[in-house]
């Protein structure tokens, strides 16, 4: 009689050959010789199967370990066992099941290949040769015969065709999944059961179904709509991509029902004014109302430039089933990708105010082009931040409208690896493709991808391909560059269109039922266009909630005086917890020595360093309640070894945070060594300090000049946020900045550029010389009533320069950030003062030294701690009391960077009010250069002390005019 598959491969026979592997990879001689051989001829993946064997996932529940307690006992006949099936037997039947276990392993992998993703059907392959039967040694003759897969499929045994057929169903249809390059095995055994439960794929109600198709009519019907009114005007329409607006819907919608209560959501501009519309519920009219020119709700009553209508964002809140889910989506650029860190920084911030720990009620969703999130940089920055401690959400969704195009470039020149979503395997994140044009498809995968977030906090992509209908937008002609494609996509069925005719087959609605849908909303449409031209919109929300209380500035910044100043007892309080030894703690000798320092500091009131004032500003703002987040890559011991905020036990390399021990009922001090990343981490701390006013923000760059790698963030949201959005921010940014000999790349912070971007009060750009005056614009940042970003031209020789201390008593009552700071030396009269040299930063510390080695008398220095806003009147003030006074700006970086060309016309007007005789300021600085500073430390040296020479010690005579250094014109051009 033949043995039975159940009787050749039972649980204890799979457990026997189990344990018969695991001998074999100890001892290859310890089994029997056929044994061995069979073993020596399996594949990799055929090892692989074995492998999983010897674990838990291949074996049905209950099975034991051959000899353990209660063991089962194989009932195949092999080397020393009791009679049964025959060796040979049972050896066919273990390689048919192996061989059918590799191919059902191998559609898991790779079976997404061969999938129906295009709706187009230009793109994919029907054959792969590694997911052909064939290939794994079976032949037609096979195709009927029964063979035990063990549970796997859902099924103790099947036939080859059976098993063909499910697998093709799973993972060649228009869902594929990319899932086994995940290293976690719960994560990959609950992305398998999921997407292999077929019936739960298919399992929409009538419903369900009309509910997606109510989506379609609203996405599809809205973007003709637009088209019909306004013909040709660029919209960047989600026209083919329909399906993205029922996908949303169902992300929301099962999010709130597993605890989700709070949505910020960030997209590029195509599909924008849809997803306002379907998504958020911005009323129609609203949207009409802007393509007739009504400003939108934000720029209805304030000043600003505002921005396009598929930039702007807008908050709302939606019900489902009784659950209020708040939705947020970010306004951003064309800068396509720019506002991921923002979004996933803002969730952070919504998770860290609400104490939401677990990252259960507070998510993002990132939408994407295929082109972008392939091609721009910055998604793979906000991936690898994803489950970092001081930055991880607990996963973020990100959905790819992947129109298989950007803008004219096709993928295969716009990547190198096969889809567009390839970057987030670098993260282990599932990946789920599908095709745009199986709204249910989209619906389900949707629904796996919220449902996957919530229990494993990771991130998960979703890749949906689809098409664009017009081309880069409605004004393009896409058939110069892609006439196939676009001769394709004209003959293509609407994805409306091909769900209705679907829904029709299966008897879900009929024709006269989606023609009363379509023509209804097509009704509510039309009678929005006409209320549109009279439509105002409601007052700008920006002030609201967490902003509560707060202010948009409208005065004069120079005439707000902000008290920043606490109790000198305040101050010793926090002093000594700063520079408190924690107990039974082994430190670092050098550490210990500095905190002995700090302390004796604190007691005497006197030489309080850079790092110790900046203590003192976080702490005692904590002490008030408020939080400081500081973010950079080397901001716990600082850059240069000054912060040391964080302890490290020696021997155990246990933290220690002085700050964050200092009393009871403190705010929270977060100090974060972040990735190698300046573009992600500052796009990160800039969408925290969106989200939360009420914390100190801060990013510091390791030198000042590495911000350029984030320059995009400065330029379309730091500094024009406020005026394109509305939207303010308090961030700070710590930038190291100082000429010191050390080369070009490691001198300036580039402070030219941040000052070319003041206007309209939007920026703070501060060249600061005393810790006292730094501490003051630290806790200005938080004790004004309204938010602004703040620049800071840090130092790096001045944090443990001699000369650059503060007493106590100038940070306790009665104190103030100081804009402007005044001569500070016994000179002549003031009337007999011939020179004043105005400057800003570290040169002020090489002027004053090389003043008193020379013993000169009648030359002024006086310090600019604040460039921008300009402190006019400060300024004003101290040029009037030298009537006398030739004026000289005196900077070290060249003549075409640092502050000299943004002060030159600023001061001209000054000496023109005072109605001096001289008309312009004189400059006294280093040429005009290409780079930044010179690589070679003696001519760094005779540099600076040319320009100190220059701005001392030159006959006024002899002064040179702006841009044109005395000595060699013809060599020193500027």
């Amino acid at each position: 009689m033949t043995p039975t598959l159940d009787t050749l491969l039972s649980g204890s026979n799979a457990t026997y050959i189990a344990e018969l592997y695991g001998k074999y990879l100890e001892n290859p001689g310890s089994v029997d010789a056929t044994w061995a051989g069979f073993f020596t001829e399996l594949e990799e993946d055929g090892r692989a199967v074995l492998d999983e064997l010897r674990g838990a996932t291949w074996a049905p529940s209950g099975t034991t370990v051959i000899g353990g307690p209660g063991g089962a006992r194989p009932t195949a006949a092999g080397p020393g066992l009791a009679s049964g099936p025959s060796t040979s037997d049972l050896k066919r039947a273990t390689h048919d099941s192996i061989r059918a276990l590799m191919m059902i392993r191998t559609y898991r992998v790779r079976g997404h290949l061969i999938a129906n993703f295009d709706p187009l059907g230009l793109e994919g392959k029907s054959y792969h040769p590694e997911l052909d039967y064939k290939y794994y040694g079976f032949n037609e003759e096979d195709l009927d015969r029964p063979i035990f897969i063990d549970f796997q499929l859902g099924r103790e045994t099947a036939t080859l065709k059976e098993i063909l057929g499910v697998l093709k169903a799973t993972y060649c249809d228009t869902i594929g999944v990319e899932f086994m390059h995940m290293q976690d095995p719960e994560e990959k055994a609950w992305i398998r059961q999921r997407i292999e439960d077929l019936p739960t794929r298919h399992n929409f109600t009538h419903l369900g179904k009309r509910t997606i198709f109510q989506r379609l009519i609203e996405a599809e019907g809205f973007e003709r709509f637009l088209d019909k009114k306004w013909k040709g005007t660029k919209r960047f329409g989600l026209d083919g991509g329909e399906s993205l607006i029922a996908a949303l819907e169902q992300i929301v919608k099962r999010g709130s029902q597993l605890g989700v209560d709070d949505i910020v959501i960030g997209m590029p501009h195509r599909g924008r004014l849809n997803v306002l519309a379907s998504v958020m519920c911005k009323p129609y009219r609203a949207i009409f109302a802007e393509f007739h020119g009504v400003a939108s709700d934000a720029f209805s009553d304030v000043q600003g430039s505002g921005d396009v209508k598929y930039h702007l964002g807008v908050s709302a809140d939606r019900v489902f089933d009784g659950t209020r889910v708040h939705l947020s989506l970010t306004a951003n650029p064309s800068h396509l990708e720019a506002v991921n860190p923002v979004v996933v920084g803002k969730v952070r911030s919504k998770q860290n105010r609400r104490g939401d720990k677990k990252r259960q009620n507070v998510m993002g969703i990132l939408m994407h082009g295929d082109a972008a999130f392939a091609g721009q940089g910055l998604v793979a920055e906000t991936l690898e931040m994803s489950q970092l401690e001081g930055y991880t959400t607990g996963g973020t969704i990100h959905f790819i409208v992947n129109n298989q195009i950007g803008f004219t470039t096709v993928p295969s020149k716009s990547r190198s690896s096969p889809y567009c979503s390839d970057v987030a395997k670098s993260i282990q994140a599932p990946i789920f493709h599908v095709n745009g044009d199986d709204p249910e498809a989209v619906v389900h995968v949707a629904r796996l991808a919220i449902e996957f977030r919530q229990e494993f906090k990771r991130d998960v992509v979703i890749d949906m391909f689809c098409y664009r209908r017009h081309g880069h937008n409605e004004g393009d002609e896409p058939m110069f560059t892609q006439p196939i494609m676009y001769r394709t996509i004209a003959k293509h069925q609407r994805t409306l269109e091909v769900y209705r005719d679907r829904l029709i087959r299966e008897g879900v609605l009929t024709q006269q039922d989606a023609e009363t849908m379509i023509n209804e909303f097509e009704a509510r449409l039309e009678a929005d266009f006409e209320t549109a031209t009279t439509y105002r919109p409601n007052k700008a929300d920006w002030l609201e909630g967490v902003w509560d209380g707060l202010i948009r500035l409208n005065e004069e910044e120079e005439l707000r005086e902000d008290d920043t100043s606490v109790p000198m007892e305040l101050l010793k309080t926090v002093g000594n917890a700063i520079s408190r030894k924690p107990d039974n703690f082994n430190l670092h000798p050098k550490i210990a020595r500095q905190l002995d320092a700090k302390a004796k500091a604190v007691d005497q009131g006197k030489g309080i360093d850079w790092a110790t004032a900046e203590a003192l500003a976080f702490g005692t703002l904590m002490t008030e309640g408020t939080s400081v987040r500081l973010s950079g890559q080397d901001c716990g011991r600082g850059t240069f070894s000054h912060r040391h905020s964080v302890l490290i036990d020696q021997v155990s390399e246990e933290k220690y945070l002085p700050l964050q021990n200092i009393c009871e009922g403190q705010g929270n001090y977060e100090v974060l060594d972040s990735p190698l990343s300046e573009f992600g981490v500052l796009g990160y701390e800039y969408g925290y300090s969106l989200d939360d006013p009420h914390t100190l923000v801060l990013w510091e760059a390791q030198f000042g000049d590495f911000a350029n790698g984030a320059q995009v963030m400065i330029d379309q949201f730091i500094s024009s946020g406020e005026s394109k959005w509305m939207r303010f921010c308090g961030l700070v940014m710590l930038l190291p900045h100082g000429m010191e000999g050390q080369g070009p790349e490691h001198s300036s912070a580039r402070l030219e550029r941040y000052l070319q971007l003041c206007a309209e009060d939007n920026l703070q750009v501060c060249n600061i010389t005393t810790p006292a005056n730094y501490y003051h614009a630290l806790r200005r940042q938080v004790r004004r009533n309204y938010r602004k970003p703040l620049v800071i031209m840090s130092p790096k020789s001045l944090l443990r320069h001699k000369q650059v201390i503060s007493d106590l008593k100038d940070m306790a009552e009665g104190t103030k950030f100081r804009r402007v700071l005044p001569e500070v030396d016994k000179l002549a009269k003031n009337d007999k003062i011939r020179r004043v040299v105005l400057c800003s930063g570290k040169v002020y510390y090489d002027l004053l030294q090389t003043r008193r080695d020379e013993g000169l008398d009648d030359v002024a220095i006086v310090r600019v701690e604040q460039l921008y806003p300009w402190p006019r009147k400060g300024v004003m003030a101290q040029l009037a009391r030298y009537p006398k006074a030739e004026v000289v700006w005196c900077q070290e970086e060249p003549a075409n960077m640092g502050s000299w060309t943004f002060v030159l016309p600023r001061l001209a007007h000054i000496l023109q009010s005072l109605g001096l005789s001289q008309t312009l300021p004189f400059y006294a600085g280093r040429c005009a250069a290409a780079s930044p500073a010179t690589g070679f430390a003696k001519v760094h040296a005779a540099e600076q002390a040319q320009l100190v020479n220059e701005a001392l010690n030159i006959a006024p005579d002899d002064l040179p005019q702006p841009f044109r250094p005395p000595a060699k014109p013809s060599d020193r051009r500027c």
